[in-house]
Order: C-alpha cells, then sequence, then structure tokens
C-alpha cells in the first residue's frame, strides 16, 4: 500500500470521524476522498483487510465505549492473560526494557551510533532508529529533513548513521503481522523511572483490545496520576511498537495522538481488524 492510498484512507477515515452520527454510507465516503465506490471499496479493503462499512464498525465510539463497560474490573487481567498466552501478541515483543544509563541520558547519546532509516507503513512513512542495544526511536514521517532534525534533537550529540539493519528489518515485520521473531525485538529507552513504568504498562495491552488513563495508572500503581500518566503516553519516543494508540479516555472517545487522530483511529480498526480475522 503506497504512501497516496493511506493518505487516502486517513483523510476518508477523518470524514468517518466527523458524520460518525450520521452514519455515512459507501458513497458518501468515497465522495469525500474523490474517488468512486467501487475503487474506494478496493483500495481500502486491500489495505484494512475488510469493508469500509466493517471498519466503521471496529473504530465507533459505540465499540469502544462498549468495550470499556464489559471489561471495566478485568481489563488488566485480561490484557495479561492474553497478552502472555501466546507468541502472537506484541506484550511477548518487550520482555526486557532496558533504559540508557544516567551518563548516556545526560550526555545526549554521546559516544552512541544510531542508525535510522525511512520505510513505509501501512499508516503512512516511518522513521526509525536503533542503538546496538535496540530501537530507540520510531515516528511517522510527513517530511524527511523535518523527521530527521527531530529524531536528532533527542540524541543531539550521537553520530548518525542511515541504514537498514536486521532489528529494523524485524521490527517492520509486525506491520505485516509477522512475529516468528519478535522475541529478539528489544528497546533502549531514554525516559524517566516513571516514563519507563507507563511506557512498559502499554505492552501488556494486547493487539486489537483497548485500555483507559485510569487503568494505566492503576496498573503502575499510582491510580490518581492518570494525568500524569497521559503526560508520559504523550512522550512515548517509539511509535505503534509501544502502543500509546490503544489508550483511549474512560468516556469511550478515542481522544488524541501524536501524530493525527485520524491515524489513531485507523490504527485501532486496522488491528481489531486483523485479529477479528484470527478468531
Amino acid at each position: 500500500m503506497n504512501d497516496l492510498n493511506y493518505q487516502r484512507i486517513a483523510k476518508a477515515i477523518d470524514y468517518i470521524r466527523e458524520h460518525f452520527k450520521e452514519q455515512p454510507n459507501l458513497d458518501d465516503i468515497a465522495e469525500s476522498v474523490h474517488l468512486s465506490p467501487f475503487h474506494f471499496q478496493k483500495i481500502f479493503t486491500e489495505w484494512a483487510g475488510v469493508s469500509p462499512k466493517k471498519f466503521l464498525q471496529y473504530t465507533s465510539v459505540g465499540y469502544a465505549k462498549q468495550l470499556l463497560k464489559d471489561r471495566q474490573i478485568s481489563l488488566f487481567d485480561v490484557a495479561d492473560e492474553t497478552g502472555l498466552s501466546g507468541a502472537g501478541r506484541l506484550h511477548d515483543l518487550f520482555i526486557h526494557i532496558e533504559g540508557m544509563t544516567p551518563g548516556e541520558y545526560k550526555n545526549g547519546g554521546e559516544n552512541l551510533n544510531i542508525r535510522y532509516l525511512f520505510s513505509e507503513s501501512p499508516f503512512g512513512e516511518i522513521i526509525m532508529a536503533s542503538t546496538d542495544k535496540g530501537i530507540c526511536y520510531l515516528a511517522f514521517v510527513e517530511d524527511h529533513n523535518s523527521a530527521l532534525k527531530t529524531l536528532q534533537l533527542h540524541f543531539p550529540n550521537a553520530h548518525y548513521i542511515e541504514d537498514t539493519i536486521n532489528s529494523h528489518i524485524l521490527a517492520l515485520d509486525i506491520f505485516k503481522q509477522d512475529w516468528n521473531q519478535i522475541h529478539k525485538i528489544k528497546l533502549h529507552l531514554k525516559g524517566s523511572p516513571f516514563q519507563l513504568k507507563v511506557w512498559e504498562a502499554l505492552l501488556s495491552i494486547p493487539i486489537g483490545k483497548l485500555s483507559s488513563y485510569g487503568h494505566i495508572a492503576g496498573k503502575i500503581q499510582h491510580p490518581k496520576a492518570s494525568r500524569a500518566v497521559g503526560t508520559a503516553i504523550g512522550s512515548n519516543p517509539v511509535a505503534y511498537l509501544i502502543p500509546c494508540h490503544r489508550v483511549i479516555q474512560s468516556s469511550g472517545h478515542f481522544g488524541g495522538y501524536m501524530w493525527g487522530p485520524e491515524r489513531k483511529t485507523a490504527i485501532i480498526g486496522w488491528e481489531m481488524a486483523k485479529t477479528d480475522s484470527k478468531d
């Protein structure tokens, strides 16, 4: 799926979000992106694996509300049990989160070699970067120059090399749902102890499932720290692999996302569609 088609799909998803209560039909959504219903249905189904109508069902606020309501008490118990029950869950990706040493944090990545690449994903172009210890950065890209500058702000004293290495290939395979090598993927994260706890808690949310800021706060034993949890989630340096997109408001609204609310909706719907097809 090329980036142009994703942009069309993202625009269509944005239209669905704005007109959700009107329950737009296929013709309405296709018209919003200036495509024929037939062509729109074709590229959307190729991208998501399901029809636009079924995708809308997965991404509706009503679905999210019902999900939280049904699992209000035992959401994390279910998440943990599901996440640890087999190799097909992203929870198994990150048995170890290896934070940077205080010295590495203080000196802005001095003496670190960071290898990065630009690549395509189902949700638009990404930039991914790794140290020798693991993936340290992943973000969605609008412009190569600004994306690289943003990466360099995280580690201003590091040495940057544009290169494709094995950890990048393994991580990119996650977008294809090829989880045969997930146990080999590691992260190298820079953050405070609180941020690391929050990011680690996000990894217990299985693909296709949702949680709330309050549940994450409870998971890390800071039940009154929902706002601080939200700030830590917003500082997530590794898009998608640390699934901050799976956290929504307790009201059921999907809420904001560093890389755009339409992309968050797209990812949630895509994951639900993919996991549903396996059930």
